[in-house]
This record gives C-alpha cells, sequence and structure tokens, in this order.
C-alpha cells in the first residue's frame, strides 16, 4: 500500500515518548492507577503461583491483567498503598521477579525440541555477568538482551537492542551477536562460540555505557564494534540463518517429542483476574504443571496430555481467550485505551471488537491492524498496514505507518462503524480469487482505501 504518510511535526514532543519500564520498585501511573509489570526471574510460573497473582491482581488492583507483546505480565488499577501489598503476595507465593536488564529468551525455551541449542544456561551467566560488573554498568531503562536458541516459537520478530542468535556450525553450536532491531534488521557483529559469547556481549555493553546512559543499540556504530570486537576479520556467517516465522502461540501444538503444548491468547492483550483464576484452577485439575509467559500477548500451558489439553482448550474458549490461529482477533493490536490510560483518546477494546464484527475481510493474518488510544502507538511502535488513531474528534487512520505520523483519513466518532464496514467491502468486493487483504489492499493504493474510511 502506497502511503502519503509524513511524520508529524509534534512526534518528538517530550510529551509524545514512552517512559522507562514500569516494575515494583517504579509503578507507572495511568489512566486507571498504577501498573507494575513482572516477569518471572524462573522463566515460568507453576498454576498455582499464576493463580495467587491473578487473585492479588483483583485484591490490590481493579482485576485486570495483560500480558504484553514481549511476554511480559502487566497488573492494573494499583494505588501507592497497594503496590507494596501486591508485592507482598508475590514473595509469599514464593514467585521470584526478574530485576535488572531484560534479557530474553523464548517462551519455550529448553522444551521446544526444534531449539538449536538451549538459551537458558547463557542467559542466566549473562545476567550474573552484569550483576557482576564493576563499575556497575549504567544503561538504557528499556534497553533489551534477547538470546535465542531458535526452534518453533524463536524471538526473530522481536525487537531488540543486542541478540545472541544459535546458529549451527562445524563445532556444534555458535551465537551471532548482532546490534538493533528484528533478527532479520540486525546489523551482525560476530559470530562467536559458546564461551566467547558473554565477555562479547559484555564488551558492547560497555560501549553502550561508555556513550551515555540512554544508548541504544541503534545508536551504535556497527563496523566500529566489530572492529572492536574481532578486528573485522572474522566473518558472521548471517548466510547460515534461516528466518522463518515463529509459529503462532494460539492452538495446540504438538512438539517432535510428541509433547503436547497447550497455547492461549489474551482476548486483545488483557484478561480478568475471574476468569483467569476458573482457567487456571481447571487447568491444573487436569494436569497443568507449569505456565510460560510468550509474545504475542499469551502463554503456553505445560504438563497436559493430548486430550486433557483438549478439554483446557474448549474451557479457554468459553472464558473468551484466543485458542486458534485462525482467530480474527489476533491481528489487532491494542493498547489499554480510554479509562486504562490518561493519554488515550479511544476505547481501544470496544472498536477492536466491532472491527471483528463488521470487518472481518481485513482480518485473514496478512496484515496487522493497530487500534492506539493516542499518536504515541505504544503497543505497537512499528509500522502497521492500517493504524488507527483515537482523536478528540473521532478517529484517524494512517495507511501504512506507525500512529505518529499524519493520517491518510478520518471519520467522526459515529461513523467508525461504517468505516469499518466500508473497508470491509473494499477487500471483499476487490479482492481477486486467493489474494490476500494485505495485497488487495496494496494494489488498491492508500488514496482509495482513505476514500472508503470516509465514505460512510
Amino acid at each position: 500500500m502506497t502511503s502519503c504518510a509524513t511524520p508529524r511535526p509534534d512526534a518528538a514532543d517530550a510529551s509524545m515518548r514512552r517512559g522507562t519500564c514500569p516494575s515494583l520498585a517504579k509503578p507507572m501511573q495511568t489512566g486507571d492507577g498504577l501498573l507494575v509489570r513482572l516477569r518471572p526471574a524462573t522463566g515460568s510460573l507453576t498454576p498455582a503461583e499464576l493463580r495467587a497473582l491473578a487473585v492479588a491482581a483483583e485484591r490490590f488492583g481493579n482485576g485486570i491483567l495483560e500480558v504484553t507483546a514481549r511476554g511480559n505480565l502487566q497488573v492494573r488499577g494499583l494505588t501507592a498503598a497497594s503496590v507494596s501489598s501486591l508485592a507482598s503476595a508475590i514473595g509469599e507465593a514464593g514467585i521470584a521477579v526478574a530485576a535488572g536488564v531484560a534479557i530474553e529468551t523464548p517462551p519455550l525455551a529448553g522444551v521446544d525440541t526444534d531449539e538449536t541449542s538451549d538459551p537458558r544456561p547463557l542467559a542466566l551467566a549473562l545476567r550474573e555477568a552484569i550483576a557482576a560488573h564493576n563499575p556497575p554498568l549504567k544503561l538504557a531503562p528499556k534497553l533489551a538482551i534477547i538470546v535465542d536458541g531458535g526452534g518453533r516459537f524463536h524471538l526473530d520478530d522481536i525487537v531488540a537492542d543486542l541478540r545472541l542468535k544459535a546458529v549451527k556450525s562445524d563445532d556444534g553450536v555458535a551465537w551471532l551477536l548482532s546490534l538493533g532491531g528484528t533478527a532479520r534488521a540486525a546489523r551482525p557483529i560476530a559470530l562467536l562460540d559458546p564461551h566467547e559469547a558473554v565477555p562479547g556481549l559484555l564488551a558492547v555493553l560497555r560501549r553502550l555505557a561508555a556513550t551515555g546512559d540512554a544508548a541504544r543499540g541503534r545508536d551504535l556504530d556497527a563496523e566500529v564494534v566489530k572492529d572492536e570486537l574481532v578486528g573485522g576479520a572474522r566473518p558472521t556467517a548471517t548466510s547460515t540463518l534461516v528466518m522463518e516465522p515463529a509459529v503462532p502461540v494460539a492452538g495446540l501444538h504438538t512438539l517432535a517429542d510428541g509433547t503436547t503444548v497447550l497455547g492461549v491468547g489474551l482476548a486483545f492483550a488483557q484478561a480478568d483476574a475471574a476468569g483467569l483464576t476458573a482457567f487456571l484452577r481447571k487447568a491444573e485439575e487436569l494436569g497443568a504443571a507449569e505456565i510460560r509467559l510468550a509474545p504475542g500477548h499469551g502463554f503456553f500451558v505445560l504438563g497436559l496430555d493430548r486430550e486433557a489439553a483438549a478439554k483446557v482448550q474448549r474451557l479457554a474458549l468459553s472464558l473468551g481467550f484466543r485458542i486458534a490461529s485462525d482467530d480474527r482477533r489476533n491481528h489487532i493490536a491494542t493498547c489499554a485505551g480510554t479509562g486504562a490510560c490518561a493519554s488515550a483518546m479511544m476505547e481501544t477494546k470496544a472498536v477492536a471488537r466491532l472491527m471483528v464484527e463488521t470487518a472481518s475481510e481485513l482480518l485473514d493474518g496478512s496484515l496487522t491492524v493497530h487500534l492506539s488510544g493516542c499518536p504515541k502507538g505504544c503497543a505497537r511502535p512499528s509500522s502497521s498496514e492500517l493504524t488507527l488513531v483515537g482523536a478528540p474528534s473521532g478517529y484517524a487512520l494512517v495507511v501504512n505507518g506507525t500512529a505518529s505520523v499524519a493520517p491518510s483519513a478520518y471519520t467522526d466518532a459515529n461513523g467508525i462503524g461504517s468505516a469499518f464496514a466500508h473497508l470491509g467491502a473494499l477487500v471483499r468486493d476487490n479482492k481477486d480469487a486467493g489474494e490476500s487483504a494485505r495485497s488487495c489492499l496494496t494494489r488498491l493504493g492508500a488514496a482509495r482505501i482513505a476514500a472508503a474510511f470516509e465514505q460512510g
């Protein structure tokens, strides 16, 4: 889709920038109270532990839990007084929360039978090395490191400042160190032996810290880093990487060893504590032993046999969770919206449900529709084929851009239903046999998309 989108003049304004990551120590103020973001230090939770978190979220917050696009857990609606109570409840449940630099591994690390290498030992060694570094490294608060062992549920599509990706080598396994972006967009630095991976990444972190405590991976000169690290002579062998899309979380998955894993997605990234508690209780009764939070607003349930997993999947569907890769809701990215965010000018969850009802033709999986309550675009900082942004007078549509660029079309608050219907009809009436919604819209162009949106 050709777009006429251009950056907004105010896109770099301080009010448009996202802040640091919220945590138990530093919760973030939102429209529905304080928010905290948690990542289990062990990479997993038992059903009982996650149930205890849900109960605490209902008791001390507003009962809404979220799994973020990166697979973190968020608890909403807290107060200054109740944050400490939540922290106590987490401690009493025996849940260790990761602190320090965000080091992320695939959700089924150590379980995914297709992975090249279990990344968890390397991630742990890296975390310990960063914590022990003297003097302490002063790094950007939102700096993210990915240690990816590969497999069906890899993290190639997740943006990171630094990433280590396992690749097969003549000697077994090596780790490709790269800077910035997704795995496809990242700038390769060096192919490191396992014993070189932690020292190599630490060297890059020291350069980041020396650049400034706001420096990110994208701010480094890849050639300079490469020369410092390996003298520029050692090949990175990026051709050995096979960029296959990760398997969607939602669904029943059978691993190569016959293990059944149930993937569940939260509807528009949120679940209410009561529904999640009921789900976890039944899953545990049927044999669930472990929960792994996953990117894409979901989680995996481990420990179930095929029959039990099918029963739990049916329960998940009855409770409003996403359970299949063809669920239309999989292809809508939403922020918290009005009521939960003071900046939002759109009730994103309600608008998302309306889109599913009136414009399902857009949601065939070929594109992601981004619904953003304001121009900050927190739910999807990257570009989307279609982005709907809340505006004081209604809704703005961006074609092939982020929420912060100049929109292609507008509709008022009363016209959004018919605007969606016209977009759906545009695809339905113009799509060739076998053509995807994305291909159809690309062929039609931004001008026709904008005209259909404003037709209502």
